[in-house]
């Protein structure tokens, strides 16, 4: 886990006539209006619950910071509301505020930047296709055309290269990875300022759970039509969310839509939505913090995938049978192998020869990523039954 993305938002719980009315989606907002001055300023003392997390995410090991909204701060929208318009699929930004949302999230960026955090990108764009407002106001969202969503990014890229900004742009965050939305994605890199500065493409994986069709089509078209650029995976949760979280069930499903993402659509970075809920990996119970089964599953990769490492091919007489899926990372130093079956029973797999120095840790319904052995003492492995596998191959090991 080196990755943690911090939510600049759009202000909802100082907007006094706020719509949205669950209050735990409403956010505070470093831009505030300052009644002696008339005027709105920068207030950076706010959001100290979400920023002691981030600080505590940092402490623990995190390595970059994302900073992302998903609405520009209220005072800039159309309709008032960072929560979205009053009609479906309202543009909530009018044009004349382009270049004060690009210096409003820029400020913010600049002033993390200077405490010494270490941002990596800014998304000011998140699912930007969804209708956000007319009767339906559940969180703070912005819809955006296709053509807006470039000329916007477009005019970040231009700023961000004229100051020479240390983090990046991230975008354009699609809440869907379907060709149905490719005018969102061909707009977005037909910007030559957009094209010439952005190196990604951020998606969120939902709606395509097993769908390994759809995921390769995106994956492979992306890859044609972009060579130069590549596709980090930002946002999944399970949706609608049906299956018992403290069950390998849920870690299960977790580790296909990971591995589906890593290679089908060849996702140089995998994000859970959440940490904590329903839909993260991690709840409370009885004033104590528990682990969702889908922390053992996510655990399965993170501990092990290292960044830098490149993934390459499992040979497929490994995985001719369905109920297996496989990625695998390798450095000069290790492999790592990650394999999910899905059986409800054992399963046998074959190497082409004897690995003393391997690691094999396991999630299964007796086991959370609990090491089982000490090397492959033979080239048979048996998995267990529906179950994560993780096996770290010493590669100085002949």
């Amino acid at each position: 886990l080196d990755v943690i993305r911090y939510n600049v938002g759009g202000g909802e719980a100082d907007n006094p006539d706020s719509r949205i009315g669950d209050t735990a989606r409403r956010t505070e907002s470093f831009y505030v209006f300052d009644e002696e001055k008339g005027e709105y300023v920068y207030d950076f003392t706010r959001d100290a619950n979400a920023r002691r997390v981030l600080d505590k995410a940092l402490e623990y090991g995190a390595k970059e910071v994302v900073l992302f909204c998903n609405s520009p701060h209220y005072s800039m929208t159309v309709s008032g509301h960072a929560s979205g318009g009053f009609e479906k699929k309202q543009s909530n930004l009018p044009p004349e505020n382009y270049d004060k949302f690009v210096d409003y999230l820029l400020t913010i960026a600049d002033w993390f930047v200077s405490e010494g955090y270490p941002v990596t990108y800014i998304s000011p764009v998140n699912e930007p296709q969804w209708d956000w407002g007319g009767e339906w106001v559940g969180q703070e969202g912005c819809h955006y055309e296709p053509q807006e969503v470039a000329v916007l990014m477009g005019k970040f890229a231009a700023e961000m290269q004229k100051r020479n900004t240390s983090y990046k742009l991230s975008g354009m965050e699609t809440g869907q990875l379907s060709w149905d939305y490719n005018d969102y994605l061909f707009k977005y890199f037909e910007n030559e300022a957009v094209n010439a500065y952005c190196d990604t493409f951020a998606g969120h994986s939902y709606w395509l759970d097993g769908n390994k069709n759809e995921k390769a089509n995106f994956g492979n078209t992306f890859k044609e039509k972009y060579p130069e650029k590549v596709f980090e995976m930002s946002e999944w949760c399970e949706l609608p969310l049906t299956i018992d979280s403290k069950t390998i069930d849920s870690g299960l499903h977790m580790a296909n839509v990971i591995i589906e993402d890593l290679t089908l659509l060849n996702a140089v970075s995998w994000q859970s939505w959440t940490a904590f809920n329903g839909d993260g990996v991690l709840y409370e119970e009885d004033g104590e913090i528990k682990k969702f089964n889908r922390y053992w599953a996510f655990k399965q990769f993170t501990s092990f995938i290292e960044p830098g490492m490149t993934r390459v091919k499992v040979f497929e007489d490994i995985g001719t049978d369905e109920k297996l899926q496989e990625v695998a990372f390798t450095n000069e130093e290790k492999t790592v192998l990650v394999i999910v079956n899905n059986g409800e029973k054992e399963k046998d797999i074959k190497f082409l020869e004897k690995y003393p120095g391997a690691a094999v840790y396991v999630t299964d319904k007796d086991h959370n990523c609990e090491k089982v052995a000490d090397g492959i003492d033979g080239t048979k492995y048996t998995l267990s039954a529906r179950s994560i596998t993780t096996i770290v191959f010493d590669n100085t090991d002949k």
